[in-house]
């Protein structure tokens, strides 16, 4: 099993990020931290990176479910999708596969609700 779901698409980073941002928000997500991976090391580092960012993505009602039958669950909240620019022009999407990353917790009702949220990622990168 992959840990995460990806697809290249075209556009420019700014045109993707937009596209990202609201394609997970019809599959109920929001964006509840964005890490800008470039500018972080460029300010900490001194070091150019290409545009790579981290968007900590969020669905209410499941990430309550999730903690109420797992509460430490939270160490692995929320879920990352990452957008970084391959090169002009060509821009990968890339989104946690939380199937794979709750492999580690002993727990089934918590792996059903993974399982939704799963889905629901591999849509959100299907439809970019």
């Amino acid at each position: 099993m992959n840990y995460y779901f990806n697809k290249t698409i075209k556009g420019t980073f700014e045109e993707v990020i937009k596209k990202v941002t609201e394609a997970l928000k019809e599959e109920g997500f929001g964006i509840l931290t964005e890490i800008d991976i470039k500018e972080t090391l460029k300010k900490k580092l001194d070091v150019d990176f290409k545009k790579y960012k981290i968007l900590g993505a969020c669905n209410p009602p499941f990430a309550h479910k999730a903690l109420v039958v797992e509460d430490k669950i939270g160490t692995m909240l929320p879920c990352n999708v990452i957008v970084q620019e391959l090169e002009p022009g060509t821009i990968e999407v890339a989104a946690v596969n939380p199937m794979a990353s709750m492999q580690a917790v002993n727990n089934e009702e918590l792996h059903k609700i993974a399982s939704q949220i799963t889905a629901m990622l591999e849509d959100v990168i299907k439809k970019l």
